[in-house]
């Protein structure tokens, strides 16, 4: 079991992301300008928060591929509460305490129903798909109050307001890991549940603690959305997962359980929100995005099975007595 702080893949993962600002600087005039900086950070908001919980999902041996939709139920929310007329902070409490309803959902279906967790995350992801279209009636969300916009979306100095909460969110969870019960436990139950349940580990509350976290860092991802955009697509959040799944291995967490990195985590989200932007300056269409995100997946768990150490993440049958 391990928590890593920072090691040779997050020295390779730096090293990548100071290669590729380089390459694209040399090949778009438009890259290495404080306007094209400020944008990246911006547009790495969400995939930051998400990032971090899925980073506690995949070590506690677990995934959630609804993370993305269950950031769009959450928006829908909070933008429809400003259109109503609520308060700034009313809206932008409302955001993370329906993620966390929403993670808490996640965890009855994986932990407590013991389905397998990319299997009960994907049908829930079907139901938020179709939760999102009813609520929207087929349209978009849009010319939402600015409610949000001015605390949330406000660049002083050019640098994204949010930064400084993504920051303390990092930090509270490093707390966490590194400084409580919860960090170890986590960590045990990823390497591995039959072991972690005799050993006297609470197997259930760990894993459903985690889904919590995720859920919650979900809905504060959706108060950011709706404070920039303010709107609210009828496709909101469908590729979020495999980007979040993307930067979290690329960071060196281990998608069998039982190792993270937070560290490793945010210069993944960075790396891969720079080569996003270095492409689209350079004139590669959108349509291939998903194409670099899903190609880094399978290069590094390319690894992992040559290592012959890959499985699917999930909780599996229980074993021993329930906790």
């Amino acid at each position: 079991m391990m928590t890593r702080l920072f090691g040779t893949r997050e020295a390779l993962l730096a090293a990548a992301i100071i290669a590729c600002a380089l390459l694209f600087s040399l090949l778009s005039p438009n890259f290495a300008t404080s306007a094209n900086v400020s944008t990246v950070l911006r547009n790495s908001t969400e995939l930051f928060l998400i990032g971090l919980g899925m980073t506690l999902l995949l070590g506690v041996g677990a995934i959630d591929v609804s993370v993305g939709v269950a950031m769009g139920l959450a928006a829908i929310l909070v933008g429809k509460l400003l259109e109503a007329g609520a308060p700034w902070y009313v809206a932008a409490l409302a955001g993370p305490l329906s993620g966390a309803a929403l993670g808490l959902l996640a965890s009855l279906v994986v932990v407590v129903g013991r389905v397998p967790a990319i299997v009960g995350t994907l049908g829930l992801f079907g139901m938020y798909r179709a939760a999102i279209f009813l609520a929207l009636g087929g349209s978009w969300l849009s010319g939402l109050p600015t409610g949000l916009t001015d605390i949330f979306a406000a660049r002083p100095f050019g640098v994204p307001a949010a930064l400084p909460l993504i920051a303390a969110s990092y930090l509270l969870v490093f707390v966490a890991v590194r400084m409580t019960p919860f960090g170890p436990h986590l960590l045990a139950v990823g390497q591995s549940e039959p072991k972690a349940r005799l050993a006297g580990v609470p197997v259930r509350a760990t894993a459903c603690i985690a889904f919590l976290i995720s859920g919650l860092l979900c809905g504060l991802a959706a108060v950011f959305y709706i404070a920039t955009y303010r709107n609210v697509a009828m496709t909101i959040g469908g590729t979020l997962a495999l980007e979040a799944i993307a930067a979290v291995v690329l960071g060196g967490t281990s998608i069998l359980g039982g190792r993270i990195s937070l560290i490793g985590t945010a210069l993944g989200v960075l790396l891969l929100r720079i080569l996003q932007n270095g492409l689209l300056l350079i004139g590669v269409p959108s349509l291939w995005q998903p194409v670099v995100t899903g190609a880094l997946i399978l290069i590094v768990l390319g690894g992992e099975a040559m290592s012959g150490r890959l499985r699917l993440p999930g909780f599996l049958p229980a074993t021993g007595p329930q906790q």
